[in-house]
């Protein structure tokens, strides 16, 4: 079955750091860009970060800019989002969406086009 899973979500402090996992099974995400997006409620779904094939091409949106940082380990077939510093506007389901060949040499930073979507891990940030 293919799928991407999300995993690391939850509860934090502001401040604190979560690192999120996107794994893929039942394909090989060394041919896919990856992004990461997030939703919070009652919020239109915005692009986090995003990362090319190669880990060649990444961007970041200028809300998280300096505090979250995006890597991919083709040998665990999963791409991580390092996210430091937290805050409460951090706080929505975030989602990692994979866009194959041959639109994967360039980060996928609006979500067009993507083969892929995981079902979200949600992250609060919260005293």
């Amino acid at each position: 079955q293919v799928q991407l899973v999300e995993s690391g979500g939850g509860l934090v402090q502001p401040g604190g750091s979560l690192r999120l996992s996107c794994a893929a099974s039942g394909f090989t995400l060394d041919y896919y860009a990856i992004g990461w997006f997030r939703q919070a409620p009652g919020k239109e779904r915005e692009g986090v970060s995003c990362i090319s094939s190669s880990g060649g091409n990444t961007d970041v949106a200028d809300s998280v800019k300096g505090r979250f940082t995006i890597s991919r380990d083709n040998a665990k077939n999963t791409v991580y989002l390092q996210m430091n510093s937290l805050k409460p506007e951090d706080t929505a389901v975030y989602y990692c969406a994979a866009r194959g060949p041959p639109y994967d040499s360039s980060c996928p930073k609006m979500g067009f086009g993507m083969d892929y979507w995981g079902k979200g891990t949600l992250v609060t940030v919260s005293s």
